[in-house]
């Protein structure tokens, strides 16, 4: 009349690699989706910060709009570069602030 515990155990019991598939398939989905393009638009992001120049016009995540006069290696100002914003007016940016190159200039040959 009633099942044993034991009985009921058996009955829905299936193989633990089944158990883990629907986890599996969670992980892969969001690494297709989510995970791998972002890991690719950080990568453009680095290369077009890597390949600035003098004479690039920018504009940074805080929105000013400048030109590029400088980009700064020092032991001190790695990862900087100066921008003109205004005629006489220039800043010191940090690089990986940059979130568009509107106009690229030439590489001179």
């Amino acid at each position: 009349m009633f099942a044993t515990p034991a009985y009921a155990q058996a009955a829905g019991g299936g193989s633990a690699i089944a158990s883990f598939v629907p986890l599996i398939l969670i992980f892969a989905i969001m690494y297709f989706l989510l995970i791998r393009p972002q890991q690719k638009k950080m990568k453009e992001h680095q290369n077009m910060v890597n390949a600035l120049r003098r004479g690039d016009q920018i504009v940074t995540q805080g929105g000013i709009v400048g030109k590029v006069t400088k980009v700064l290696d020092g032991a001190d100002t790695t990862g900087q570069i100066e921008v003109e914003i205004a005629e006489g007016v220039k800043v010191r940016v940090v690089q990986a602030t940059v979130a568009q190159v509107l106009n690229k200039t030439e590489p001179t040959k």
